[in-house]
């Protein structure tokens, strides 16, 4: 049976109990670029893989990123914040690491620094120069050394005037007929 329009009018469904905050499920992606620093992307969603998706692919395009997630009444409270530029330049440092033939950064080296991959080339390679201008001074060294020995050995020739100057090996000249020819 049902209830009566007046039995109806009494009846209240009791409030559910769940938070009544506005927006409290959003999260919020902003990105910045050094070349365009006031005009900033903000992504607002309440799907949380979609905006951790969105920064990414803005990390991944060399964007300084925040990741945020709503504290209530139009307050963010910041999860992450990634370098985009600093991250694509650490990768890029292990790449030329390993296209240069030096060895992988180490695992101990620095392990909580956000440049370590490029402290660990700008050293591999500034040992690599110093190894080569170390080789290069040897070679020179050495060629100096060769010509030294050189020019030791034959000081007394080099001083002394040619042969068929010296009056001893001049020779005589010879007044032949043409008959003897």
């Amino acid at each position: 049976m049902s209830p009566t329009p007046k039995q109806a009018r009494t009846h209240r469904r009791k409030a559910a109990t769940t938070d009544r905050t506005k927006n409290v499920k959003s999260w919020r992606v902003e990105a910045s670029w050094d070349h365009k620093p006031d005009d900033p992307a903000v992504i607002r969603t309440s799907d949380r893989k979609r905006a951790q998706k969105a920064f990414r692919d803005l990390v991944d395009k060399g964007a300084y990123v925040i990741f945020q997630e709503h504290a209530g009444w139009d307050r963010w409270r910041t999860v992450r914040e990634v370098d985009g530029v600093a991250l694509r330049a650490e990768r890029a440092a292990e790449q030329q690491l390993a296209a240069a033939g030096h060895p992988p950064t180490p695992p101990a080296y620095r392990p909580d620094a956000e440049d370590r991959h490029r402290t660990w080339l700008a050293w591999m390679s500034a040992r690599a120069a110093a190894e080569q201008a170390a080789r290069e001074q040897a070679e020179t060294d050495a060629r100096r050394r060769r010509v030294a020995a050189d020019v030791r050995r034959n000081a007394r020739a080099l001083m002394s005037p040619p042969a068929n100057v010296r009056p001893e090996n001049r020779q005589r000249a010879r007044h032949i007929t043409g008959a003897q020819r």
